[in-house]
């Protein structure tokens, strides 16, 4: 159950870590797994040194900074999942991958595992990368 003021980690290499949920998209109470959000970025990493001219190690924490708003859609939620088969699913955290306004993954890997609830929301994209979906 993802509502406001929730701490997210980011599991794609988009460059932020942490973000917390500022709104839902639907007018829900709480987002589930395939939700989309609006987050905003707590932390972010920074790759190599904050030189002006760039460098070779400036290619993935240029995506986004701490402060930036950004959309994301939910893959792991803490609270426990009810498949239709009767499978309960249950992550260690909250988890979240940054989107853009029209829906394309702003990072090119996912690190982590996702849920499969995923490929019934239509976020197949998202399902193809990650590493592994449950």
């Amino acid at each position: 159950m993802i509502q406001l003021k929730t701490m997210l980690n980011c599991i794609d290499n988009s460059g932020a870590t942490v973000v917390e949920c500022i709104a839902n998209i639907k007018m829900k109470r709480h987002a589930r797994i395939g939700d989309r959000i609006i987050v905003v970025v707590q932390k972010s990493r920074t790759m190599g040194d904050a030189s002006p001219g760039g460098g070779p190690g400036m290619g993935a924490a240029a995506k986004v900074r701490r402060g930036d708003i950004r959309h994301a859609i939910v893959v792991r939620t803490a609270k426990k999942v009810q498949r239709k088969d009767g499978m309960v699913v249950k992550f260690d955290d909250n988890a979240c991958a940054l989107i853009g306004k029209n829906g394309e993954p702003i990072g090119t890997r996912v690190n982590g595992v996702v849920g499969s609830e995923l490929r019934d929301k239509k976020w197949s994209k998202i399902l193809s990368l990650a590493t592994m979906h449950v």
